[in-house]
């Protein structure tokens, strides 16, 4: 066999070359535009409802505990008296005032109850004479309204105007939009403050605080306070189970609804276009979540609101965002 250089022959390739300038451009792989998680599980939270088996779980414990406590105290106090009179007394009044300031407060929510319910039928029947057009019940609604605020010095300026201009109007839609100018603007305006704060706290604490469950816990301690502040500007001044209820109620609206959810297009008037998932993580999760406390905040507006909201005066979100967390950025930038 020969030994020496081989050659061999190859076929040229007619075919054109790929050129590096004709590959696409490599897209930018962005991390995942922050959802709010923090105010989306509070929310969820706050909008469970229990079972019908943990309701009664809890009554059977509670009732188990009272009863418990009833006899161990009843006696100790007349084992306390048969040995030491005196003493078997003092303990019997402190146990008396205890009963009588736990009395108070039972009573106490049983009148936030009551205000709220008042603020519910207040609304429900300016609906139906808004519906009916019934002059008459917009009358009867006024003069409900009027007495509600009586004492309050902050509407006596309202009540006054609304007195004065009231007999001008001859029509239910002309004489509530004139109560809802006079007397619950100012009202709308301090609500509104109660929700901006709101936001700019719940968004501040989630930029800032990295622990796992502290936003989860600052935005749901932050909601409840708002939803009650929001409720004593309009006249509700719930208690601690009226506050709860009023949560409750308006977290499972926006959960049903599908409301507890945000887009760039609630953050762009002051962040500029679609910038959420440049945005740090926790920065974006913060304005994320100050966003939905303003939604959630709107919302209690419109539940704790005596007259319902005419379309040309109710709050938008968009504009709370931007008073709340528009400073926040600019200041964070």
């Amino acid at each position: 066999m020969a030994k020496g250089p081989v050659l061999f022959e190859i076929e040229e390739n007619t075919a054109a070359r790929p050129q590096v300038a004709d590959a696409p451009p490599v897209p930018d792989i962005l991390p995942a535009a922050p959802q709010g998680q923090a105010m989306q599980v509070a929310a969820r939270l706050a909008a469970r409802k229990p079972s019908l088996l943990g309701r009664l779980l809890w009554w059977l414990s509670g009732a188990l505990v009272g009863a418990l406590v009833s006899i161990a105290a009843w006696t100790f106090v007349t084992d306390l008296m048969a040995r030491y009179p005196l003493l078997g007394w003092a303990m019997t009044v402190l146990i008396g005032a205890f009963l009588l300031v736990l009395s108070l407060m039972g009573l106490r929510e049983m009148a936030a109850f009551g205000r709220l319910s008042k603020l519910d039928g207040l609304r429900h029947d300016a609906g139906q004479a808004l519906a009916q057009k019934d002059l008459g019940a917009a009358r009867a609604v006024t003069d409900r309204l009027v007495r509600l605020y009586q004492g309050r010095e902050d509407t006596r300026w309202g009540r006054d105007r609304l007195k004065e201009l009231r007999g001008d109007q001859m029509d239910a839609e002309g004489l509530l939009h004139l109560a809802e100018a006079e007397l619950l603007a100012p009202l709308d305006q301090a609500a509104s403050r109660e929700v901006e704060a709101a936001a700019r706290q719940v968004a501040t604490v989630t930029a800032l605080v990295p622990l796992a469950l502290a936003d989860v816990a600052a935005a749901l301690t932050a909601n409840l306070r708002m939803i009650r502040r929001v409720a004593e500007v309009y006249g509700g001044r719930s208690g601690f189970f009226g506050s709860w209820r009023l949560t409750r109620a308006v977290m499972s609206h926006l959960v049903a609804t599908g409301a507890v959810a945000v887009g760039d297009d609630m953050l762009e008037p002051f962040l500029g276009g679609s910038i959420l998932g440049k945005l740090s993580r926790r920065f974006g999760e913060g304005l994320v979540n100050g966003a939905l406390t303003a939604r959630v905040g709107v919302a209690a507006m419109e539940v704790c609101r005596p007259l319902p909201f005419a379309p040309d005066r109710r709050p938008k979100v968009r504009g709370i965002v931007k008073r709340a967390l528009g400073g926040l950025f600019g200041a964070t930038a």
